[in-house]
Protein backbone atom coordinates (compact mmCIF):
# COMPACT_ATOMS: atom_id res chain seq x y z
CA UNK A 1 0.00 0.00 0.00
CA UNK A 2 1.34 3.46 -0.89
CA UNK A 3 1.93 6.18 1.67
CA UNK A 4 -0.94 8.19 0.13
CA UNK A 5 -3.29 5.23 0.46
CA UNK A 6 -2.15 4.72 4.06
CA UNK A 7 -2.91 8.34 4.85
CA UNK A 8 -6.40 8.13 3.38
CA UNK A 9 -7.04 4.97 5.39
CA UNK A 10 -5.80 6.46 8.65
CA UNK A 11 -7.92 9.58 8.14
CA UNK A 12 -11.02 7.39 8.44
CA UNK A 13 -10.21 6.46 12.04
CA UNK A 14 -13.10 7.63 14.23
CA UNK A 15 -11.51 9.08 17.35
CA UNK A 16 -13.77 9.47 20.37
CA UNK A 17 -11.18 11.14 22.57
CA UNK A 18 -7.51 11.83 23.19
CA UNK A 19 -5.69 11.57 26.51
CA UNK A 20 -2.56 13.59 26.04
CA UNK A 21 -0.44 12.03 28.77
CA UNK A 22 -0.49 8.83 30.82
CA UNK A 23 2.05 6.84 32.78
CA UNK A 24 -0.20 3.84 33.50
CA UNK A 25 -1.75 2.71 30.20
CA UNK A 26 1.50 1.56 28.56
CA UNK A 27 3.78 -0.07 31.17
CA UNK A 28 7.14 1.63 31.47
CA UNK A 29 6.25 4.31 28.93
CA UNK A 30 4.95 7.85 28.90
CA UNK A 31 2.19 7.77 26.34
CA UNK A 32 -0.85 9.37 24.81
CA UNK A 33 -4.09 7.40 24.49
CA UNK A 34 -6.26 7.51 21.39
CA UNK A 35 -9.80 6.36 22.23
CA UNK A 36 -11.40 4.71 19.21
CA UNK A 37 -15.14 4.91 18.66
CA UNK A 38 -17.28 1.78 18.64
CA UNK A 39 -17.54 -1.52 20.50
CA UNK A 40 -19.44 -4.75 19.72
CA UNK A 41 -20.01 -5.50 23.41
CA UNK A 42 -22.26 -4.02 26.07
CA UNK A 43 -20.64 -4.87 29.41
CA UNK A 44 -22.69 -3.57 32.32
CA UNK A 45 -19.66 -1.99 34.00
CA UNK A 46 -18.28 -0.26 30.89
CA UNK A 47 -15.98 2.65 31.80
CA UNK A 48 -16.42 4.43 28.45
CA UNK A 49 -20.09 4.08 27.42
CA UNK A 50 -19.84 7.19 25.27
CA UNK A 51 -17.58 5.21 22.93
CA UNK A 52 -19.95 2.30 22.32
CA UNK A 53 -21.78 3.68 19.28
CA UNK A 54 -19.67 2.92 16.21
CA UNK A 55 -21.68 5.38 14.09
CA UNK A 56 -21.12 8.37 16.39
CA UNK A 57 -19.34 11.37 14.95
CA UNK A 58 -15.63 11.59 15.77
CA UNK A 59 -14.75 14.00 18.55
CA UNK A 60 -11.39 14.83 17.03
CA UNK A 61 -10.03 14.38 13.51
CA UNK A 62 -7.12 11.99 13.02
CA UNK A 63 -5.04 14.80 11.48
CA UNK A 64 -5.46 16.78 14.71
CA UNK A 65 -4.17 13.79 16.65
CA UNK A 66 -1.14 13.64 14.34
CA UNK A 67 -0.50 17.36 14.77
CA UNK A 68 -0.46 16.86 18.54
CA UNK A 69 1.88 13.88 18.27
CA UNK A 70 4.29 15.72 15.98
CA UNK A 71 4.69 18.25 18.77
CA UNK A 72 5.41 15.51 21.32
CA UNK A 73 8.19 13.69 19.48
CA UNK A 74 10.97 13.16 21.99
CA UNK A 75 8.65 13.91 24.91
CA UNK A 76 6.35 10.88 24.75
CA UNK A 77 7.48 7.29 24.27
CA UNK A 78 4.35 5.77 22.82
CA UNK A 79 0.74 5.94 21.73
CA UNK A 80 -1.95 3.56 22.98
CA UNK A 81 -5.00 2.76 20.88
CA UNK A 82 -7.87 2.06 23.24
CA UNK A 83 -11.64 2.23 23.13
CA UNK A 84 -14.26 1.08 22.74
CA UNK A 85 -12.67 -1.66 20.68
CA UNK A 86 -9.96 -0.31 18.36
CA UNK A 87 -9.93 -3.41 16.14
CA UNK A 88 -13.52 -2.70 15.15
CA UNK A 89 -12.14 -0.07 12.77
CA UNK A 90 -10.43 -1.10 9.55
CA UNK A 91 -8.44 2.16 9.56
CA UNK A 92 -6.48 1.07 12.64
CA UNK A 93 -3.45 -0.53 10.89
CA UNK A 94 -2.86 2.58 8.79
CA UNK A 95 -3.11 4.79 11.87
CA UNK A 96 -0.62 2.60 13.71
CA UNK A 97 1.78 2.82 10.78
CA UNK A 98 1.62 6.61 10.87
CA UNK A 99 2.31 6.64 14.61
CA UNK A 100 5.32 4.36 14.16
CA UNK A 101 6.60 6.56 11.35
CA UNK A 102 6.75 9.43 13.84
CA UNK A 103 9.03 7.34 16.05
CA UNK A 104 6.53 6.29 18.75
CA UNK A 105 6.01 2.83 20.15
CA UNK A 106 2.47 1.49 19.81
CA UNK A 107 0.26 -0.03 22.49
CA UNK A 108 -3.13 -1.66 22.01
CA UNK A 109 -6.01 -2.28 24.39
CA UNK A 110 -8.36 -4.92 23.01
CA UNK A 111 -11.03 -7.34 24.16
CA UNK A 112 -9.94 -9.96 21.62
CA UNK A 113 -13.19 -10.09 19.65
CA UNK A 114 -11.42 -9.88 16.28
CA UNK A 115 -8.54 -12.39 16.20
CA UNK A 116 -7.86 -12.04 12.46
CA UNK A 117 -7.61 -8.26 12.71
CA UNK A 118 -5.43 -8.66 15.77
CA UNK A 119 -3.09 -10.88 13.78
CA UNK A 120 -2.85 -8.16 11.13
CA UNK A 121 -1.61 -5.53 13.60
CA UNK A 122 0.64 -7.72 15.75
CA UNK A 123 3.73 -6.69 13.72
CA UNK A 124 2.86 -3.04 14.42
CA UNK A 125 2.45 -3.15 18.20
CA UNK A 126 4.99 -3.17 21.03
CA UNK A 127 2.59 -3.99 23.87
CA UNK A 128 -0.95 -5.36 24.22
CA UNK A 129 -3.43 -5.18 27.07
CA UNK A 130 -5.87 -8.05 26.44
CA UNK A 131 -9.13 -8.04 28.37
CA UNK A 132 -10.33 -11.47 29.38
CA UNK A 133 -13.79 -10.39 30.45
CA UNK A 134 -14.96 -13.63 32.06
CA UNK A 135 -14.65 -17.42 32.06
CA UNK A 136 -15.58 -18.71 28.65
CA UNK A 137 -18.97 -20.02 29.76
CA UNK A 138 -19.84 -16.60 31.21
CA UNK A 139 -18.52 -14.39 28.44
CA UNK A 140 -21.75 -14.00 26.46
CA UNK A 141 -23.65 -12.99 29.60
CA UNK A 142 -21.05 -10.48 30.80
CA UNK A 143 -20.64 -8.88 27.37
CA UNK A 144 -24.34 -9.12 26.38
CA UNK A 145 -23.30 -10.69 23.09
CA UNK A 146 -22.94 -14.09 21.46
CA UNK A 147 -20.07 -16.21 20.24
CA UNK A 148 -17.20 -14.31 21.81
CA UNK A 149 -15.50 -17.08 23.77
CA UNK A 150 -13.85 -18.88 20.84
CA UNK A 151 -12.69 -15.57 19.36
CA UNK A 152 -11.16 -14.31 22.59
CA UNK A 153 -9.38 -17.60 23.17
CA UNK A 154 -7.98 -17.49 19.63
CA UNK A 155 -6.79 -13.93 20.21
CA UNK A 156 -5.13 -14.94 23.45
CA UNK A 157 -3.29 -17.80 21.78
CA UNK A 158 -2.12 -15.53 18.97
CA UNK A 159 -0.77 -13.01 21.45
CA UNK A 160 1.02 -15.71 23.43
CA UNK A 161 2.63 -17.09 20.28
CA UNK A 162 3.59 -13.66 18.92
CA UNK A 163 6.17 -12.81 21.56
CA UNK A 164 4.74 -9.28 21.84
CA UNK A 165 4.87 -7.91 25.38
CA UNK A 166 1.43 -8.03 26.96
CA UNK A 167 -0.76 -8.36 30.00
CA UNK A 168 -4.10 -10.04 30.42
CA UNK A 169 -6.61 -8.41 32.72
CA UNK A 170 -10.00 -9.29 34.13
CA UNK A 171 -12.54 -6.99 35.77
CA UNK A 172 -14.41 -8.77 38.53
CA UNK A 173 -16.92 -8.56 41.33
CA UNK A 174 -19.03 -11.36 42.83
CA UNK A 175 -22.05 -9.87 41.12
CA UNK A 176 -20.57 -10.82 37.73
CA UNK A 177 -19.62 -14.44 38.46
CA UNK A 178 -18.55 -16.49 41.50
CA UNK A 179 -15.11 -16.33 43.06
CA UNK A 180 -14.42 -20.01 42.41
CA UNK A 181 -14.93 -19.39 38.69
CA UNK A 182 -12.43 -16.53 38.87
CA UNK A 183 -9.91 -18.98 40.36
CA UNK A 184 -10.68 -21.46 37.59
CA UNK A 185 -10.05 -18.74 35.01
CA UNK A 186 -6.75 -17.78 36.64
CA UNK A 187 -5.67 -21.42 36.66
CA UNK A 188 -6.53 -21.82 32.98
CA UNK A 189 -4.74 -18.63 31.96
CA UNK A 190 -1.62 -19.65 33.85
CA UNK A 191 -1.78 -23.09 32.24
CA UNK A 192 -1.93 -21.52 28.78
CA UNK A 193 1.25 -19.58 29.49
CA UNK A 194 -0.02 -16.19 30.66
CA UNK A 195 2.68 -14.67 32.86
CA UNK A 196 1.22 -11.24 33.66
CA UNK A 197 -2.37 -10.98 34.89
CA UNK A 198 -4.09 -7.93 36.35
CA UNK A 199 -7.27 -8.34 38.36
CA UNK A 200 -9.38 -5.20 38.38
CA UNK A 201 -12.17 -4.46 40.84
CA UNK A 202 -15.44 -3.74 39.09
CA UNK A 203 -16.59 -0.20 39.79
CA UNK A 204 -19.45 -0.35 42.27
CA UNK A 205 -18.91 -4.06 42.90
CA UNK A 206 -18.28 -5.65 46.27
CA UNK A 207 -15.33 -7.76 47.45
CA UNK A 208 -14.97 -10.41 50.17
CA UNK A 209 -14.01 -9.18 53.63
CA UNK A 210 -10.43 -7.81 53.79
CA UNK A 211 -8.82 -10.77 55.57
CA UNK A 212 -10.29 -13.29 53.17
CA UNK A 213 -9.52 -11.11 50.17
CA UNK A 214 -5.85 -10.84 51.11
CA UNK A 215 -5.70 -14.63 51.22
CA UNK A 216 -7.42 -14.92 47.84
CA UNK A 217 -5.02 -12.42 46.28
CA UNK A 218 -2.07 -14.44 47.56
CA UNK A 219 -3.47 -17.51 45.78
CA UNK A 220 -3.82 -15.56 42.53
CA UNK A 221 -0.33 -14.12 42.82
CA UNK A 222 1.19 -17.57 43.30
CA UNK A 223 0.03 -18.60 39.81
CA UNK A 224 1.72 -15.82 37.84
CA UNK A 225 5.17 -14.32 37.47
CA UNK A 226 3.57 -10.89 37.60
CA UNK A 227 0.23 -10.26 39.28
CA UNK A 228 -1.45 -6.99 40.21
CA UNK A 229 -4.77 -6.18 41.87
CA UNK A 230 -6.23 -2.82 40.90
CA UNK A 231 -8.85 -1.51 43.28
CA UNK A 232 -11.71 0.56 41.88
Amino acid sequence: MSNAADARGAARLRVGGLQRWTSIDFPGRLAAVVFCQGCPWRCSYCHNPELLDASAQPQIAWEEVLDFLRGRCGLLDGVVFSGGEPLLQTALPAAMQEVRALGFEVGLHTSGMYPDRLAQVLPLVDWIGLDIKAPWQRLDTVTASRGGAARVLESLLRVLLSGVAHECRTTWSPELFPLHELHDLAEELAGLGVRRWALQQCRGGSLPDPARWRAELALFAARFEDFEFRAA
